[in-house]
């Protein structure tokens, strides 16, 4: 519904996370065709460190309010969850401690 009338910005705030994994994938697939075909701005805010790194073309990694990563292009492509979890660590200071996010 909230792209019927093509927002300037359309914002998904874990749009999937009480859905099973089977019909959170067919959300995503769904959400990625509409924000293509209408070359939507899109700010998707998850905590599952797969579809960050699956979806969009830019990766912001925040702790306590900042900014701690900021990664897109080729080196967004090549990012696995064990690279992010490093380099978040790296950036913050502290282990990344969200079982949640390191299930998903």
């Amino acid at each position: 519904m909230a792209t019927l009338k093509k927002p300037k910005l359309l914002l998904l705030d874990e749009h999937t996370a009480a859905l099973d994994p089977k019909t959170a994938a067919k959300v995503l697939e769904i959400t990625d065709n509409i924000v293509n075909r209408d070359h939507l701005t899109t700010l998707m805010i998850t905590h599952n460190m797969r579809d960050a790194i699956k979806h969009g073309n830019r990766l912001i990694m925040m702790s306590e309010g900042k900014i701690i990563l900021d990664i897109s292009g080729e080196e967004k492509k090549r990012l696995t969850v064990k690279d992010l979890l490093q380099q978040f660590e790296k950036a913050s200071g502290e282990e990344f401690a969200n079982d949640q996010a390191l299930l998903s």
